[in-house]
C-alpha cells in the first residue's frame, strides 16, 4: 500500500478495510485480519492498525469479539458508504467541480466517462450497488 503525505496513516488503513468491505472481500460477521497480520502485510506498526480497528469500531463497521479479533458488522456496508458519500460531497466533490469548470469540461463528457468507468469497474471488481439510503 502507498501511503499519501497529507492524510494520517491509520485514516487511509480505515479507507483499506473499508474499500474490501465495500468490495464484500470481506463480508459481514466475517473475522477479518489481526492487527499483526494487517500491520505486517501493509508494513505499518501494529499500533497503527490498531488505532484504526478502534477508529472504525467506533464508527460501527467493525466490532471486537475479545480473546477471537475483530469481525465485520453486519451493517458495515451500509456505514461505510453513508461515511464516505458524506466525506466525498463535503471534502472532494467541490474541488471535482472547481476542476472541471477551470477545465471547461462538459457534463455529457463526464457522463460518458463515468459510464464506461463503471462498467469496468464492476466486470473487474462486483460492488454491492445499494445507495446508502437502500435505494
Amino acid at each position: 500500500m502507498e501511503f499519501r503525505d497529507n492524510e494520517a496513516i491509520y485514516l487511509q488503513i480505515a479507507g483499506y478495510v473499508s474499500e474490501r468491505i465495500l468490495r464484500q472481500q470481506w463480508p459481514p460477521d466475517d473475522k477479518i485480519p489481526s492487527v499483526r497480520d494487517l500491520a505486517s502485510e501493509l508494513q505499518v506498526n501494529p499500533n497503527t492498525v490498531m488505532r484504526t480497528y478502534e477508529f472504525l469500531q467506533n464508527q460501527g463497521v467493525v466490532y471486537n469479539k475479545r480473546g477471537i479479533g475483530f469481525f465485520v458488522a453486519p451493517d458495515a456496508g451500509l456505514k461505510v458508504k453513508q461515511m464516505r458519500r458524506a466525506r466525498f460531497l463535503q471534502q472532494e466533490l467541490p474541488e471535482v467541480f472547481k476542476t472541471i469548470f477551470l477545465l471547461d469540461i462538459s457534463l455529457e463528457e463526464l457522463e460518458q466517462r463515468y459510464t464506461a468507468f463503471k462498467a469496468e469497474q464492476l466486470a473487474s471488481h462486483p460492488i454491492s450497488t445499494a445507495t446508502p439510503n437502500g435505494q
